[in-house]
């Protein structure tokens, strides 16, 4: 007779994503388990030193173990000026927080939402880049 081994059993582990912007920041959140995203708020502090204590919040409340940050480019893939912005908001964040932190592609993400003139859609935006990296990513 022999014994069967178990399988691993694998914890879900919470995932922020965050659509970084100079005036609103969007945030989503995911776990790994299910591998969806949803919107969970928009950051609309314009100081650091604000955006960095509504984060720390969201943190301290949900606990992820990963966050993903989209990085804006040119559809040739080429660089520009938020695309430092986003890779600095990165090392902010793996800096203060020390939770590992990697970006995503996300030069398609907002053209799949429809927006209405005035609407505030950053954490919509935040659900598309996290789930993008989810499906490239299934745990």
């Amino acid at each position: 007779m022999h014994k069967v081994e178990d399988a691993p059993v694998t914890v879900p582990q919470t995932v922020f994503g965050f659509d970084f912007g100079i005036k609103r920041i969007g945030v989503a959140m995911g776990n790994t388990m299910i591998g969806q995203a949803s919107p969970l708020a928009v950051i609309k502090s314009i100081d650091n030193q604000s955006r960095f204590a509504e984060i720390k919040t969201l943190i301290d409340k949900w606990g992820p173990t990963r966050l993903i940050v989209g990085l804006p480019l040119h559809p040739d893939g080429a660089e520009h000026e938020m695309t430092a912005r986003c890779r600095r908001f990165a090392n902010q964040l793996h800096g203060r927080f020390d939770i590992p932190v990697e970006l995503v592609d996300e030069r398609y993400s907002s053209a799949v939402l429809s927006q209405k003139r005035g609407e505030v859609i950053d954490d919509r935006a935040a659900a598309v880049i996290l789930q993008q990296y989810f499906d490239q990513h299934p745990y």
